[in-house]
Order: structure tokens, then sequence, then C-alpha cells
């Protein structure tokens, strides 16, 4: 695993909330994996039988505010989902595009969150567009460069 996996996880997640002004109650289970331990969940939860770079298992449902389930005493996170992010896909993906390990996690990260937030690129080409115009502007304001 790159040495900076995961201060590079921490802080891009840390930054993207903070632009997206999400809070300091909301939380993220991020889980940094091999290509194995991906593709296995991508077969048993999505039904592909194949390693890929990201999956996000969001905690949050679009339902109206009335039928929303109210969590009464308890923490006060809003807790969004998790995140798990294959670091060997990374690697080959850095090295196949041309940039830096560290590159591929941030957008891997911003990519990873925007789903937990209810962008979803397999809903159409406008929702696609939707969702990389959001990640490049991400990353555009973080400092990460193509």
């Amino acid at each position: 695993m790159p040495l900076k996996a995961k201060e590079t996880v921490q802080s891009v997640l840390q930054r993207t909330a903070d632009l997206l002004e999400l809070g300091p109650d909301v939380e993220i289970s991020v889980m940094l994996v091999d290509n194995e331990t991906i593709r296995t969940l991508n077969r048993d939860y999505r039904d592909k039988d194949a390693a890929t770079d990201v999956l996000s298992f969001p905690m949050e449902e679009d339902l109206p505010d009335e039928t929303a389930p109210q969590i009464i005493g308890g923490p006060t996170e809003r807790m969004l989902g998790d995140l798990v992010i294959s670091v060997e896909r990374a690697v080959e993906q850095a090295a196949e595009y041309g940039h830096a390990v560290e590159r591929e996690l941030a957008f891997l990260t911003v990519h990873g969150l925007l789903h937990l937030l209810g962008y979803d690129h397999e809903q159409g080409p406008a929702a696609e567009a939707e969702m990389q115009a959001e990640e490049k502007r991400i990353l555009s304001i973080l400092g990460i460069g193509r």
C-alpha cells in the first residue's frame, strides 16, 4: 500500500466535507483494500464479479421527511455511509493515466463521497455530466490537477 494512502484519503475527505459545508457531525467509514477484497464486495453487493476502484454504500436514502426514520437518543452524528477504495487498483490506474497515486486516490475519494451524497453517474448522460462537473470543480478547488 502506498505510504500516504490513508493520509491522502483522510485529508481529501476532510477538505471536501469542509468545501461542501457538510458540518462537523458527518461521519464516513473508509476501508482501504486490495483488488481481491473489493472484487468480493462488488460481487456480493452489486453482482459484478470484477475488481473495481471504489464502492460507496450510502446510509441515507431519499425518503420524504415524514417517512424518514427518526433516531431518538444515541449519537448525533450524520452517518453518510461507507467507502471502500482499492489502493491496488488506484496504483494501477495512476500508472495507466500517467499521474500520481495520490491524485488517483483523491479522485476516487471525491467520486465515492459524491455517491454517498446522492450523485449517480449510472443514471444517464445528464447525471454523469453533473457528477463529472462536480468532481472537476472540487478537485480544482482543492488544487488537485489531472
